[in-house]
């Protein structure tokens, strides 16, 4: 359900009139779900992702020391901060909410002004830690994953590889004569057409599990889970099409062509195998196809 909000929170209460009360006050702001125990709080917390969680402490049969406890042993939910609503007010208390990564406390009764500005404060927090997360794992050019963002994912996914014996591929691409390119037309329209390329390499992938990022300068990677050698070089030929078809506007209304030349390797992973083996084949088969003439797919 799409309601405009950017954040939000569940709050989790077995007192109805509480939930009442807060959800009046918050969900002006924010989209508000809500619980009244421990397990089905969870449940939401897992299914929706909130981005922040208010917690009663005293609740029967899973108080809210417990509910903690749970939702930091789920890995999706671990990193979801808790804000607890309570009546306790004792060092001892609040040393044991804190003890277990409770983020802040509410005393009851509250305010709706603390309320708020708690709540707005985490929130803050939140969307500033994401937006740096974000910057630290794109490029800002082309708004693709950067290659720290592609090293992340590719460890990923080659542990499941081994898991689960499936293949993996990596594409490893070069604009063909950038260099000259940008020299001609000048570096703001080279960063055009990276713009355009890095566009056009995700729409030609047709599964969502399939991963473009920037590697550096022009070159991008392209990581293809679960898919073989024939799967990869299908791919590889796709984007070397799409990109040469593709149109990068000039200033002047015209419009300027690109080829694109791309390096294929798959591999089996296994314990003794080696993800540094599967990208420096990837660089080989590249750098045949820059040797082969450019504009084409090479795999060794």
């Amino acid at each position: 359900m799409n309601t405009g909000k950017e954040n939000s929170l569940l709050i989790i209460d077995d007192e109805k009139v509480n939930l009442k009360i807060l959800t009046h006050i918050l969900s002006p702001e924010y989209t508000i779900y809500t619980a009244t125990n421990g397990a089905t709080g969870i449940k939401i917390a897992r299914e929706y992702m909130p981005d922040l969680i208010l917690l009663d402490i005293l609740m029967p049969e899973m108080d809210g020391y417990e509910t903690l406890s749970e939702l930091k042993t789920f890995e999706k939910t671990r990193k979801i901060p808790v804000i607890f609503i309570t009546g306790l007010d004792s060092e001892k208390d609040e040393e044991k909410g804190l003890a277990l990564d409770a983020a802040d406390y509410i005393i009851k009764p509250f305010s709706s002004l603390i309320v708020k500005l708690r709540v707005r404060s985490q929130i803050q927090m939140i969307n500033q830690l994401r937006t740096i997360e974000y910057l630290s794992m794109h490029d800002q050019l082309t708004q693709l994953p950067n290659r720290r963002s592609f090293d992340e994912r590719l460890s990923m996914e080659w542990n499941q590889a081994i898991r689960e014996q499936t293949p993996i591929s990596v594409l490893m691409t070069d604009l063909d004569k950038f260099k000259k390119f940008n020299d001609l037309y000048g570096h703001q329209q080279g960063d055009v057409v990276l713009q355009v390329v890095a566009k056009v390499l995700p729409q030609s992938l047709r599964r969502p599990g399939d991963f473009v990022a920037r590697w550096g300068g022009e070159e991008f990677a392209v990581l293809l889970p679960n898919t073989p050698l024939c799967g990869a070089l299908e791919s590889a030929e796709r984007i070397r099409s799409e990109v040469e078809k593709a149109d990068i506007p000039c200033a002047d209304g015209s419009t300027l062509k690109i080829t694109i030349s791309i390096g294929v390797s798959s591999q089996m992973p296994t314990r003794d195998s080696s993800i540094v083996h599967l990208l420096s084949s990837a660089d080989k088969a590249l750098y045949d196809a820059k040797q082969a003439g450019r504009n084409s797919v090479h795999s060794l």
